[in-house]
């Protein structure tokens, strides 16, 4: 263990110490707004690829420049995006298919009901989760009204915006409307889970068989499912916090298929794990063309790496002319 003694140093300085490190920066007052806007720190992953490793001096390779650290950023940035606007598409869908398929036979509370669940699944912790919920919307719901009551304006009027006001999200509408039972619908409560819950709910199914169904709408086997919502989880929060993503290596592996009559890319096919984004992006793929069969989205990852051609592919675990596989294959 060491004590730490960095100092803390402007950007005047920070541009300084990049350039006596040996990055071309061509225009200060550029780089200077840039590091405002997202800050020395933030960048420090992204200068790695260009800087000499085994030098503790941290010294960039001959050539690099401040351009290349923000197009790499940029590029990651708009990796980011696409990767959230997939799997938001994917979590919703997740959503509706367990609901589309638990709550016409299980009933509309079938959560409340811990047979339904492993006993290794937390199912205190379900119930719990949705009760803080209702409790705090209801708590605000309140609040409201109290200010409501202060207003100068007749009753009527008072009661209409009561009412709207109710109405706003469903954990506050369903306790200031029903008593029994204590806790919202099935169909609402998957609303108010994070993707982490989700993930943790369809693993905790007892059934084999209601898991079996809801994978199958995917056209995957329900161990697939399980682990790949789990990996999504951990994409998704990468993304939330704006964090490195092109080129990480991946904590969580996802089991990939194994079978030669699934869908899926020839270089993966009999690799069971692959740690970096581009065994993700495939599972996105598949799911995209499942939850939204006349997507665009494999257009615009192939569209996204034509417009960054110097992005190490190899770094991302992309296979030489991944383009060209039949999954990938787009329809003109």
């Amino acid at each position: 263990m060491r004590v730490f003694h960095k100092p803390v140093i402007d950007i005047t300085a920070q541009i300084e110490l990049l350039k006596q490190r040996g990055l071309h920066i061509q225009d200060d007052t550029r780089a200077r707004h840039f590091l405002q806007a997202v800050s020395f720190f933030r960048l420090t992953p992204y200068m790695r690829t260009f800087q000499q490793a085994e030098d503790e001096d941290h010294p960039f390779r001959k050539g690099a420049g401040f351009r290349d650290l923000t197009t790499l950023y940029d590029f990651d940035r708009r990796l980011r995006l696409l990767v959230m606007d997939a799997i938001e598409r994917v979590e919703v869908a997740v959503r509706s298919l367990i609901s589309n398929h638990m709550g016409p036979n299980h009933g509309g509370h079938w959560y409340m009901e811990a047979r339904l669940f492993q006993h290794s699944y937390d199912h205190a912790r379900l119930l719990e989760t949705i009760r803080t919920k209702q409790n705090a919307a209801r708590r605000d719901y309140e609040k409201e009204c109290q200010r409501i009551d202060r207003l100068q304006t007749d009753e009527g009027r008072k009661d209409h915006l009561k009412h709207q006001r109710a109405k706003e999200s469903y954990a506050r509408h369903y306790p200031v409307t029903y008593d029994q039972p204590s806790l919202m619908p099935g169909w609402a409560m998957l609303e108010e889970l994070t993707l982490g819950d989700l993930s943790h709910l369809y693993k905790g199914l007892a059934r084999d068989a209601d898991k079996k169904v809801i994978a199958r709408c995917l056209e995957l086997p329900a161990p697939l499912l399980q682990s790949w919502l789990h990996t999504l989880t951990t994409i998704r929060n990468i993304c939330a916090h704006h964090a490195r993503l092109w080129n990480r290596e991946l904590g969580i592996r996802p089991e990939l298929p194994k079978k030669t009559g699934f869908s899926w890319p020839l270089a993966l096919l009999q690799q069971a794990q692959h740690p970096r984004i581009f065994s993700v992006l495939c599972i996105l793929n598949h799911l995209m063309r499942q939850v939204s069969p006349h997507t665009s989205w494999d257009r615009r990852l192939r569209d996204l790496m034509q417009e960054f051609p110097n992005v190490n592919q190899r770094a991302m675990g992309f296979p030489q002319d991944w383009h060209q596989d039949p999954f990938w294959q787009i329809a003109e």
